[in-house]
This record gives C-alpha cells, structure tokens and sequence, in this order.
C-alpha cells in the first residue's frame, strides 16, 4: 500500500500504515472497509486526531499511488481506498464537536457527521472520552435526581409534620384550586342545558340542579381557601332575594364553617402587635374562641385589673393574600364574562376592592364603633361595647365584653321573657335612622353581630350591636332620593316610584328595581305594601323570579350606585331576621320607615332654605305628617288589643240596635 503525503511536508511515517477500528462499508451485498493511516505509531490522521508534525526528509515529493485491487481483510471483507491526510487546520477552525449516527455497527468505529455535510470516523481517544463524558453525565443526572427526589421527600414530611405551615397558604394551591373550580362549574353550565328546550319543566329541572352542583363546588372552594374567598361567600349568600334559591341557601352556611387560627398563631399576632406575650397582658384567656369570622375571631380574657373583655384577633394570613385573591377573583370572573355574556358579577369585585382593607382595620373598626354609638345614643336599648385603645392596634381589638342571643333565635327570646315585636320594631327604628337620617350604615346585621339580652335591672331588652367594621357612608344626594323612594312605595304612587328608581340608575327596570327593594311582588307593590302581609306562595314567586330574572338583576347591580349594593345585602339580612322571628312586613316597620324618611327630607329642606318662613311651613308640614302616622298608629294597636276589640264590637252593637 503506497503512503500519501503532501507537499506542506506534514512528514512520511517510518513504519507502515496500520488499521485500527474498521468500519464494515456494504455495497451490493460485499463490503469494504477503508483504512485509517497513522503517522508514525501516534495519532490517526483523521481531522480530529491529534498526530505528531514531522517534517519531510529532503528530496523528491511523493506522490499518491492507488493499488487497483486493495489488498484482502481478515474475514473475506472487502478494503476501501485510502484516505488522504488533509492540513491538520488551526485551533480556531477546527470544527466543533458533532453528532454521532445511533445506527453503528457492535465493534466498528462510529460515524461521525462533520459541520460540512460530509461523515468520518472518532479515533480511540476521542471515543473513550466522548464515552466518559457521557458516562459521567449520566452518573450525575441520576444524582441529582436522588438529590431532589430526597429534597422533595424530606419537605413533604416537614410540611406534613409542622403545625405552622398549611398546603393552602401556598398561591400556587390557591390558584390552581380556583381555576379547578371555575373551569368545572362553567363547563357544567355550557354542556348541561345545551339541548334542553328552554323554558320547559325539564329545564327548569336540570338548571336547578346546574345550580345547586354549582353552589355546593364554590362553597368547597371557600371552605379551603378561607379568607377573603369565605367573606365573599357570605354576602353572596346574603342576597336571599336576588340570587337563586339554591345558591343563598347552600352559601348561608359559610357563617357557620369560618376557619379557627391555632393558639400559636394568636400568641404570635398578639407578641408582634402588643409586644407581650398573652401571660403578660391577661389573668385569664379562653383557648376556645367564642366566634370565629372569616377575617377574625373573638375570645374571652381577664385583664390585669380584672376587666372582663373579648379579645378580636385577625387571622395572621389574611392581610398577606387579601390582596391576591381580590385579583385572582377579577380575572376568572373577567375570564367566566368572556363566555357568558350576560353574566355580571363585576360589582361583587368592586366591592371586595373597595370594602376589604377597611375590615382589616381594626381601628377604623373601633372608630366607627364610637361614631355610631354617639350618633344613636337617643336609643337607650341601644349598646354598643366600649373600645380599649391602649390593648388595640390594626389587628387585635380590645373592647367590652358584652353576651346575650342571637337576634333571630326566638326561643331565647320566649325564655328569657323578650318580646318578640318589640325586638323586631327596635330593630327596624335603629336601622332606619342609619339609613334614612344619618346616612351612616352598619352594613353586616347577620345574627351573630346582633345581639339581645334582658336587663336584670329594668327589665329592658336591649340590642347589642357588634362588628363596625363595614359601614356605608350614603352621599346626600343618594339619600334624599332614596328616601322619597320609599315614601312612594310605601303610598303606592307609581308616578314617583317611577321617577325616583331612575334617579338611582334603575332605568326601564325600575319595576324589578322595586321589587328588589321591598321583597314583593310587582302586584303588591302597585296595591301597596303595607296593605297585605307577604304570604308563602308570594315569598315563592319572589325567590323563583331571583333565578328567573338573574340577568335582569346582575344588570342592574351594575348600573345603581355602589352605595346600593351594600343596602341591598342589609335590607336582605335584615329581612331574614324578620321572617325568623315571624314579623315581617308588619305594620309597624313601615311607619318607623316612613317617620325617618320625613325627618330626614324635612331637615334637608330647612338646610337649602334661607327663608323663615319658609322653614317654618317646613316645620308644619313636618310636624302635621308625623300626627297622622302617630294616629294611624294608635289605631292598629287598638285594632289589634283586646280594648279594641270590645270597642269594635260596642260600637257594631249600638249599629245594629239603630237599625
């Protein structure tokens, strides 16, 4: 076999060219395998080898010479040509490291693709340090993967194992489960009624049940989320008479399952807020909350100096994730709008946005506690817990311990020797000289912030009215408007009712807008609502046209004023009360409604009014209107007693005589 050398003087070998690796080349069914040249006894020629430089001997240059048959392999293989040895290239140009064909033959040397297109072969060197590599990379995956499947092991346990630390603080837990959520219920909506006739009783049927499975997965998913997502669920599940049935009932009882913090979460908010430790502060501290809220709880404790006081603490994650959850709502509800047009809950973020921070402050809590109460301290049944502002800081409140029933728990009140009506119509005064008069509202009187207890000494029943944390501030404007709404409601004038739903944004809904308002039917309201009490076959019609009319009704909360909404949800609760109790739309209710809105209208004018007489005619006209409810009032009650009764019968006696 003849050498190839070059004219660059790369050098000649002293000893002959031997084969190394060789790689079996089918053509037609025979094979071949080319040499690979070594200089010397070092490296192969190969580009990527790394052969010794020897400089030529002097003398003529040699030439190639290609042998016409290539002498025989071992095995009856075939021998390819030689391969020319190129100019070893430069560092910098040398090609980088490429890919190796998977398909080799067991015992050849690989293929190797070349930056050029064209394919060679690895020499030993390069092949065992290639395999190395690899080799070691492979050990150090596998490593790392022992490492982080032990890393994930070891964390798991330390979660699971420690008390502090709960999988639902987590945001990704948190998102992932709203989203889960969010993507079942619509899905739900979408492929349950698609070919269900609409209007039909089967329809009818199957969308109670959509909503029913709906409202069951979002209070699942208020329950583990906690927080802002059960605070939510709780006004949705105090508007009774604009959402379905289904949802109020199955929310209602988010009141109920509000989440407790551990007593070492309570030390820890207390040591970082109050700066001592619970053993420094009190003589005595119940473990056991007394109520527990989705943004607080409430416990008993002994003073120092022997004061007996109920101890607020908020929830020490809460004020962390109240701001993302707000935003994780918005989205899915901007995400559940893009697929339900009509769907219009955009309000309900507006409000959380709005109304949220203040709740998480404890002293704007404390500060609308004192407003309210210098502001009704005319109402002696009235009691509202004194504030300790040396124990109080935005997250733990201090004040008066004060006990007693739940406003709709009857049977305490036929116990304990409480009239029933009087309750009922205290609580109507007190409520509507917030709203009407002051036009500063406390805006959450679910029963266990309303409170009632007989006074051992007077003998009074009084209502002790707790959590100031959400108070509507009523602009004046919306305030004069809404009284005179009322006052056409009340007296039936159609006209006006007409006129003053529109000033409040109702539009060509102010039927329904009506019918939100007072809990009645369209009927009753046009023959007015202090004619009739509300039946059970009425209370049905009104909840079934909630879920009949929820687009009508979701429109029209968007278009009132924010300050509506939370009156909406008030009058709900305060109607729940009611119908507890067995007082609802009494009589008396509205005469109280309607003195507010007087007083409230009269003292307006006499404030735009620069004249005196003027504000004296106001005066009259004021003093003239409260006679005659006084005087209507007086004869229901005679309607309604025992004296009445005799009267009426004495005087249908003496009728009957005449004649």
């Amino acid at each position: 076999m003849a050498f190839v050398g070059s004219r660059a003087g790369w050098g000649a070998p002293p000893t002959k060219p031997r084969l190394r690796y060789p790689v079996v080349h089918r053509t037609g069914g025979a094979a071949r395998a080319p040499p690979l040249l070594q200089v010397g006894g070092g490296s192969s020629a190969h580009p990527c080898s790394r052969g010794r430089r020897v400089r030529a001997a002097p003398g003529p240059p040699v030439r190639s010479a290609r042998p016409a048959v290539p002498p025989p392999l071992p095995g009856g293989l075939a021998q390819g040509p030689p391969l020319a040895v190129p100019p070893r290239p430069r560092r910098s140009e040398r090609p980088r490291p490429e890919t190796t064909l998977p398909s080799t033959p067991r015992g050849a040397e690989p293929y190797h693709v070349r930056s050029g297109g064209g394919t060679g072969r690895l020499g030993a060197r390069e092949l065992k340090c290639r395999r190395a590599g690899e080799a070691g990379s492979s050990v150090m995956a596998r490593r790392a993967l022992k490492l982080a499947s032990l890393a994930a092991a070891a964390s798991g346990i330390y979660l699971y194992g420690n008390k502090f630390l709960d999988p639902n603080d987590f945001g990704v837990v948190r998102v992932g489960r709203a989203i889960a959520t969010t993507a079942v219920i619509t899905y739900d909506y979408l492929t349950s009624l698609r070919s269900i006739p609409y209007g039909s009783e089967e329809y009818d049927f199957l969308k109670s049940q959509v909503h029913l499975r709906s409202a069951e997965r979002l209070r699942e998913l208020c329950c583990a989320n906690r927080g802002t997502f059960i605070k939510v669920g709780q006004h949705l599940g105090a508007l009774d008479y604009l959402l379905p049935e289904e949802y109020t009932r199955t929310l209602k009882v988010l009141h109920n399952q509000a989440p407790q913090s551990t007593r070492q979460e309570i030390e820890q908010v207390i040591r970082e807020d109050l700066g001592k430790e619970i053993k420094e502060l009190f003589v005595s501290f119940e473990d056991t909350p007394l109520g527990a809220a989705s943004l607080a709880q409430v416990h008993k404790a002994v003073l120092q100096d022997g004061r007996t006081v109920a101890v607020k603490i908020q929830h020490p994650k809460v004020q962390a994730q109240s701001s993302k959850d707000i935003l994780l709502m918005e989205v899915l509800l901007l995400v559940v709008k893009q697929i339900f047009p009509d769907f219009e809950f955009m309000w309900l973020v507006e409000e959380a946005k709005k109304n949220l921070p203040l709740e998480l402050d404890f002293l704007n809590e404390g500060r609308n506690a004192e407003k309210v109460a210098h502001m009704l301290k005319n109402f002696d049944f009235l009691k509202v817990p004194r504030i300790y502002w040396e124990l109080s800081t935005r997250r733990v409140l201090l004040m008066e311990f004060m006990e007693g029933g739940q406003v709709n728990d009857r049977a305490y009140m036929e116990r304990n020797g409480i009239n029933v009506n009087e309750i009922s119509r205290n609580l109507g005064k007190l409520y509507s000289e917030m709203i009407f008069v002051n036009g500063f509202v406390h805006c959450d009187p679910h029963p266990g912030n309303v409170l009632v207890k007989k006074c051992p000494a007077s003998g009074k029943a009084h209502i002790i009215l707790l959590d100031h944390g959400l108070y509507q501030v009523l602009s004046e404007s919306f305030r004069m408007d809404y009284c005179h709404l009322w006052q056409a409601l009340i007296k039936a004038d159609m006209k006006r009712v007409q006129k003053y739903s529109r000033r409040l944004g109702a539009g060509d809904l102010y039927p329904l807008f009506a019918c939100m308002l007072t809990a009645r039917s369209w009927e009753s309201v046009n023959r007015g609502i202090d004619r009739s009490p509300v039946s059970a076959s009425e209370d049905v019609e009104i909840r079934s046209n909630a879920a009949a009319y929820l687009p009508q009704i979701t429109q029209l909360l968007n278009n009132v004023p924010r300050q509506m909404l939370l009156l909406l949800k008030t009058n709900d609760l305060l109607r729940g009360i009611e119908s507890a109790l067995h007082t609802r739309a009494s009589a008396s209710s509205f005469l109280n409604m309607s003195r507010c809105c007087i007083r409230a209208v009269s003292t307006y004018q006499r404030s735009k009014s620069h004249s005196l007489y003027r504000r004296a005619q106001i005066s009259l006209t004021e003093a003239l209107s409260l006679w005659q409810i006084n005087l209507y009032e007086l004869f229901l009650w005679l309607k309604g007693s025992q004296l009445g009764n005799w009267v009426i019968a004495l005087l249908s006696r003496m009728h009957h005589s005449m004649y």
